[in-house]
């Protein structure tokens, strides 16, 4: 795998072109870009055909360990891994120790395991373990094991200090052990970085990380409730600057519009795509206006709603470990369907927005479908949702492409 970068421009936006990826090494990544967030390697909600129907579908999916770890027997019984045992279309598989659209309670990391939370309860996890599952799932990507749970509030340093050197012993196991495997010789794995908001132990995080033989960089626990926004954004240049310019930089828990054009800005090139499914979750949908082209792209009167609804708060963050899934806070990119404003409204959710939902459907009747408890109120959300944010990526790289991410940023913040 090569990083090709195009030009770097407003600041440290990176935009250009992951080449040779995959076990197979003949297929390339634009970058920047999100990952396909599935559970149990399926989009939330969607069926393949379904999924068939979305433009610009990223041709990275993230595949999240802990809705797969319960099934490795399985796997290990049929063989050929987890793209045609679901039959995945041909796409980069990243492989992530945690599941970024729920959440993960903290303190049950050990000297030699971490935990993952799978639907039957806790799992230790060592890194002989993660490795076996890796040669089961076969994923073109994975990340290393590593002790996240200096993100909580306040974590002393001692225990940001044990965090750090956890993870590099368990990112030491695992590269070992790839290293004696011939199953995963063309397998890239990825180093995480910790340190929490101590600036030093960051550092030491990043530069010990990247001296070892890993293809990529995970930035995690940013944007959670350990730290302000100021601090994060401190915290991550600091950081991103000491990472070699060649590789590529993949950051969890940061998918809320306005975070993703200050990360994007800072230097991450890949993203996870959980926000869209913790929105859904909550019975909502994406309306943020990201179109150059058409300014009234998003109607006035949904304009008004979506300010008035959240103007009282400020946008929440949706991180993996703090806040989860079922958090009742919304930002202000998104309307809240289960409201009983949206009972009698006969408008699609974006006006103008061609995703299936969109063209067939109101407001009206996916309020009604919340308020009856039906499966179908989450397909429709899931759909549009999805449709919004990957199309919202693709805008990204072309604003990029044609110098006017200044303006895209502008008007995403704008929003909040």
């Amino acid at each position: 795998m090569k990083l090709i970068l195009r030009k770097t421009v407003s600041g440290g936006c990176r935009l250009g072109e992951l080449v040779d990826v995959g076990l197979q090494g003949n297929y390339k990544m634009s970058i920047p870009c999100c990952l396909t967030y599935t559970r149990g390697a399926a989009a939330p909600h969607l069926t393949k055909d379904m999924m068939g129907t979305l433009p610009e579908v990223p041709f990275g999916i993230q595949l999240t360990l802990p809705t797969l770890a319960e099934n490795q027997e399985i796997l290990e019984d049929f063989k050929d891994g987890i793209s045609k045992f679901s039959n995945l279309p041909e796409s980069m598989l990243f492989l992530s120790v945690q599941d970024p659209g729920t959440s993960t309670p903290s303190g049950y990391n050990e000297r030699q395991c971490a935990s993952i939370w799978c639907p039957g309860g806790r799992m230790r996890l060592s890194p002989d373990n993660l490795i076996t599952m890796v040669k089961c799932i076969q994923p073109d990507w994975f990340e290393s094991l590593y002790d996240g749970d200096q993100t909580a509030i306040r974590s002393s340093r001692k225990r940001t200090v044990k965090s750090v050197d956890r993870t590099l012993n368990f990112l030491d196991a695992v590269l070992n052990a790839k290293q004696n495997s011939q199953e995963l010789k063309d397998t890239q794995v990825f180093g995480v970085i910790e340190g929490g908001d101590i600036s030093d132990e960051r550092l030491r995080s990043v530069r010990e990380t990247a001296k070892r033989p890993v293809s990529g960089f995970v930035l995690d626990g940013f944007h959670g409730d350990s730290v302000t926004s100021e601090v994060d954004k401190d915290l991550l240049l600091v950081t991103l600057a000491e990472l070699p310019e060649d590789k590529p930089r993949i950051i969890h828990g940061s998918g809320r519009p306005d975070q993703v054009m200050q990360d994007i800005e800072a230097g991450i090139d890949i993203f996870d795509s959980a926000f869209p499914y913790v929105v859904t979750e909550r019975g909502c949908a994406l309306t943020f206006n990201f179109n150059h082209s058409d300014p009234e792209d998003l109607d006035n009167s949904q304009q008004t709603t979506c300010h008035e609804e959240f103007s009282q708060q400020s946008p929440t963050v949706t991180n993996n470990r703090q806040n989860g899934v079922n958090s009742l806070c919304k930002t202000d990119y998104e309307i809240d369907l289960n409201d009983q404003r949206y009972k009698e409204d006969m408008t699609s959710l974006v006006s103008g927005c061609q995703c299936y939902c969109c063209k067939n459907h109101t407001k009206a009747y996916i309020h009604h479908l919340l308020m009856t408890k039906e499966l179908l109120a989450r397909v429709l959300l899931m759909l549009h949702n999805f449709h919004h944010y990957f199309l919202f990526f693709q805008e990204i790289r072309d604003s990029l492409n044609e110098d006017r991410f200044q303006a895209l940023k502008a008007r995403i913040m704008l929003l909040r």
